[in-house]
């Protein structure tokens, strides 16, 4: 941030952009309050984020609200069973020349070339399908018949999942889980929430979000995110919370070891710190914080920790794990 009156200008714009933003996301999602956060963090990070909760929670709806929220292309993948690759990514047809029979291949684009994807339900198809986003998380193009293609910026896949141990869903390779900034974990709406749900979305038609971001006011608030300070000793806490998580690795407790089959690589301590750069912009602080490692550390890690058997065994998740390292791992 250039100086102290425009770091403070932008902060107030953002604090504003916030409002107006969770404001359009609540004509049509009542409550998940954390879940609608860790979005908005995804967004300003240029990351991607992975939705797990059981069916009926309104994974779909959130996601799809967001993007309405955003004057950005938006495209849906609806993930089964028989889903290829072709249908993501897009193929080449021969075209016939009606005058003189001439064949030509024409590029037929799939709905990965859209700046805001959701896949839904994406661990109902197979790894191979799966696998065809990896190109496009990691590097925003695809390649395809030897020619790579460009994706337009900003690009976001924010995708939903059951969990695995519902039937018919197939586990996400290590290397996919592993582009995803953050997997939020939506949870059953309290009580109170559920009742005003329910009412409004059985009455009458509600308001229809309406866009409040564009493409470039997006890119400017990313930029913006990551001139956020984050000191030496923030970045260290959250090297040390990683490497924490690594069974062999120096500062990882025996306990830990046992626990962990793999721990978290180097993208979950930028997430770390690229997330709590975001989350203390949309809380209009000028500089992130321990607290805001700390607040992050699940979503952004339960997804690259892969508990031992002996941890399954003792009924202990990956949530466990990381509120041990939490403990463990001194400011």
């Amino acid at each position: 941030m250039t100086s102290d009156t425009t770091a403070a200008e932008a902060l107030d714009k953002l604090t504003e952009t916030r409002q107006r933003l969770v404001a359009e996301i609540r004509k049509s999602v009542v409550g998940q309050d954390e879940v609608i956060e860790q979005l908005l963090i995804t967004l300003l990070a240029r990351g991607h984020c992975l939705l797990t909760g059981i069916p009926g929670l309104g994974k779909t709806l959130l996601v799809k609200t967001l993007a309405s929220c955003l004057s950005l292309g938006f495209k849906r993948i609806q993930f089964t069973p028989d889903l290829m690759p072709t249908d993501v990514l897009g193929t080449e047809v021969v075209d016939e020349d009606p005058n003189g029979g001439k064949l030509s291949f024409r590029f037929v684009p799939g709905p990965i070339f859209s700046q805001v994807v959701l896949a839904d339900e994406i661990n109902r198809t197979p790894p191979k399908t799966q696998a065809a986003l990896l190109e496009a998380m990691e590097e925003r193009q695809v390649t395809i018949a030897g020619e790579t293609r460009p994706l337009e910026s900003p690009f976001f896949v924010l995708a939903t999942q059951n969990p695995i141990e519902l039937e018919g869903t197939y586990p996400l390779p290590e290397a996919q889980l592993d582009r995803f900034l953050l997997n939020p974990v939506i949870q059953y709406l309290p009580q109170d929430d559920e009742i005003r749900m329910v009412g409004d979305t059985t009455g009458q038609d509600r308001p229809v979000p309406q866009p409040v971001l564009t493409g470039p006011e997006i890119e400017t608030l990313q930029s913006l995110t990551r001139q956020v300070p984050a000191s030496e000793s923030v970045v260290s806490y959250a090297v040390r919370l990683v490497s924490a998580s690594r069974p062999g690795q120096p500062g990882c407790d025996p306990w830990v070891a046992d626990r962990i089959k793999w721990g978290a690589g180097s993208r979950g301590s930028q997430a770390l710190v690229l997330c709590a750069k975001a989350r203390a912009l949309l809380d209009g602080r000028p500089n992130a914080s321990r607290e805001d490692v700390k607040a992050m550390a699940k979503s952004a890690l339960r997804h690259r920790i892969l508990p031992s058997f002996l941890a399954e065994s003792e009924g202990l998740s990956a949530d466990d794990l990381i509120d041990r390292l939490l403990e463990q791992v001194a400011d």
